[in-house]
């Protein structure tokens, strides 16, 4: 599931919320209390979910006590490098946990550009 930069999934994740934050800030789309609050749980749940499991998950960093055959010594070094390199499983959802925070951002801006287009549209009422 590699994309052309061979980051893989995860980093299209990541550059989609890198685009999403970037939209919000320039202002181009608003996200009311209601849908952001949903949202923003969302993204907490997920990062605290992956964050839980981390330090657990770091024991693919190391090389797994498979035995000493032929076989073992060579999946070793195999099961490091599938979890650390640059589409290593350590490595994306790395970058996963910092495109929620990329997206939590996001979420703010649009909630804050949702209340000042609420507030433009009140002052531009006629007074009762």
């Amino acid at each position: 599931m590699a994309n052309d930069t061979g980051g893989g999934w995860f980093s299209d994740v990541a550059a989609n919320m890198n685009q999403f934050a970037s939209a919000a800030a320039a202002g181009g789309f608003a996200i009311n209390e209601t849908g952001g609050e949903a949202l923003l749980t969302a993204i907490r749940d997920m990062y605290d979910w992956l964050n839980s499991r981390m330090n657990d998950l770091r024991v693919f960093e190391e090389k797994l006590p498979l035995g000493g055959s032929h076989g073992a010594e060579v999946v070793k070094p195999f099961t490091v490098q599938v979890a650390t390199d640059q589409q290593g499983f350590l490595t994306q959802l790395t970058a996963l946990q910092e495109s929620l925070a990329k997206a939590e951002e996001g979420i703010k801006q649009a909630m804050d550009n949702y209340r000042a287009a609420d507030q433009d549209g009140k002052q531009g009422l006629p007074s009762a």
